[in-house]
């Protein structure tokens, strides 16, 4: 990639050169023949046409190269960061994702190494594939294993009032994260991309952001290692942050941002530059109240798959930021009650199992929105046994059933017609109600002042 960069600032500085020759020309006519003048633009025009190749990528980007985002087509998965949509009832083929956006699959051996550097079992969402891809996470592991801390970075949209299950795994899997390797965290809110994207004032974005961040701190987080910010507030209090972000918008040019996410000219300029507000504390120096003068901690974005064209043009620009690409372990989506070919939306109250959902609506949704992969008739599933491959009640326990040997037990029961569809639903009703009820008791106790401690720019346990 350096030697992209290298060769579009040479096409740069040839196209200032032939424009100011060209100038000269003309002024000089009629001195100069016309063949002289012409062949000054058609060379001229040849360096512009390299150079818009060389800012989209070209065919040899190391990260862009995979920045071809155009619209799916009917046999073809969509993944972007504003739409999900499977091609298959069971879900998106993640293995294809893996190609097409040029990361690593978690094999068996990487989970080998993590078990022994940490000395802990590897969670469930990584043993069962849900945490499925990654980027340099092996490098994170040398990295820890030679002594050397690095920091967490995830994030929230803050969209809507209650967060569902969903939007909890890659914070439940972040905790987890913060508590085996015992390093800092940010997590950072971003009320300002919701107000560009979303139908929304900007006093919702922000009261919606401190909704969703007692949800967050109600999962345990430590106030000592834990930072949250709201990007509408944060962007005013600290300088080194937006003069990453300042950084980051002069190294992107508009026709990346637009072969990376989808940006036509109708769009705003607020939404064309926020992916540089995204990437920004993927960087130590933007937090320097944390890390001091350390520009170089090494960073782990624990994240949705949809998350990753960010994070791709990320690193794409890391090294002319002085900094470190950042590493990062990609989630599968969680499914909407009514099916994979979908993730769940905060937008369809009976796609979701709220965080805010009575005991009573949770069982209601599962037991009648929750899709089925048992057969039309008990004698025909019972000769052929349910698909656990499309079920939603099955789905969901490799979410949350963290016992191994029990899952596997269900699955072989239900596919070989043992067990009903039923089963797998009360099953999962059993897991998510006294779940949602114990993360609704601990969000009682979350203040207003408690958020504030979280919002507070402050030196971190590091």
């Amino acid at each position: 990639m350096e030697r992209l960069v290298e060769k579009a600032d040479k096409a740069e500085k040839g196209i200032e050169a032939l424009t100011a020759e060209l100038a000269q020309v003309l002024k000089a006519a009629p001195t100069a023949s016309n063949k002289e003048i012409e062949d000054l633009r058609a060379e001229n025009e040849k360096l512009k046409q390299r150079l818009s190749k060389l800012e989209t990528g070209g065919a040899a980007g190391e990260e862009l190269s995979n920045e071809s985002e155009t619209k799916a087509s009917a046999d073809e998965d969509e993944v972007n960061p504003w739409d999900v949509q499977a091609a298959s009832n069971k879900g998106i083929d993640y293995d294809k994702l893996i190609v097409k956006f040029g990361s690593s699959k978690i094999d068996e051996a990487l989970l080998a190494r993590f078990e022994k550097v940490t000395g802990h079992k590897p969670h469930h969402l990584l043993r069962r594939g849900i945490f499925f891809s990654h980027r340099d996470m092996n490098i994170i592991l040398n990295d820890f294993e030679a002594g050397k801390k690095f920091f967490l970075y995830t994030g929230r949209g803050p969209s809507s009032e209650a967060m569902h299950l969903g939007h909890l795994i890659p914070f439940m899997f972040t905790k987890w994260l913060q508590d085996v390797f015992d390093v800092p965290l940010v997590i950072q809110l971003t009320d300002d991309e919701k107000f560009f994207f979303k139908d929304l004032k900007m006093e919702d974005c922000q009261r919606l952001a401190l909704e969703n961040t007692k949800d967050i701190i109600a999962l345990g987080f430590d106030v000592n290692k834990t930072f949250i910010f709201p990007d509408l507030t944060f962007m005013g209090q600290c300088p080194q942050f937006y003069q990453n972000v300042v950084r980051i918008q002069k190294c992107v040019t508009y026709n990346q941002v637009k072969g990376i996410f989808g940006f036509d000219d109708s769009c705003p300029i607020g939404k064309i530059a926020f992916p540089a507000i995204q990437a920004a504390p993927s960087f130590s120096s933007s937090f320097p109240f944390i890390f001091g003068d350390n520009k170089t901690v090494p960073c782990l974005i624990p994240c949705a798959i949809d998350q990753d064209p960010y994070f791709r043009m990320t690193r794409d620009v890391a090294h002319r930021l002085g900094g470190l690409k950042p590493a990062l372990l990609h989630c599968s989506f969680f499914p909407a009650l009514q099916g994979a070919q979908t993730k769940m939306s905060a937008s369809d109250a009976n796609s979701s199992i709220f965080l805010t959902d009575t005991m009573k609506e949770i069982k209601n949704k599962i037991n009648k929105y929750a899709f089925s992969g048992g057969q039309a008739t008990v004698e025909e599933h019972k000769e052929k046994g349910g698909d656990t491959d499309v079920d939603i009640s099955y789905q969901y326990l490799t979410f949350f059933l963290e016992d191994d040997a029990r899952l596997a037990k269900i699955k072989q029961d239900y596919t070989s017609g043992e067990l009903l569809s039923g089963f797998l639903k009360k099953e999962l009703i059993d897991i998510l109600q006294p779940m949602v009820a114990a993360h609704q008791k601990a969000r009682v106790l979350v203040t207003d002042e408690n958020v504030q401690q979280f919002f507070t720019p402050r030196k971190l346990n590091f």
